[in-house]
């Protein structure tokens, strides 16, 4: 079953990130105005501005992804009747 699980979950995860993508694009939108994050290279932004973008981005992800996978691994355990680390 778990060998089931791996390819599903790995389309899952990649949806996952497609959404925590545009989730941290509106948001940033709203925050900043700007309609693209800054680049940690780009001159045109600062300091701050980069590093709050990069914060943003990775909570964003963070929560997606925990998300994604709970609901994974929950999915599984009511179709099989099994936890994935058993």
């Amino acid at each position: 079953m778990k060998l089931l699980f791996r390819p599903l979950s790995m389309v899952i995860s990649v949806l996952g990130g497609l959404v925590s993508a545009a989730l941290f694009k509106r948001l940033w939108r709203a925050v900043s105005g700007d309609a693209e994050a800054p680049e940690a290279t780009s001159p045109d932004h600062s300091t701050r501005e980069v590093l709050l973008a990069a914060l943003l981005q990775g909570a964003i992800f963070g929560v997606v992804k925990a998300g994604v996978d709970r609901a994974g691994a929950k999915g599984f355990r009511k179709m099989t009747g099994k936890h994935l680390d058993t």
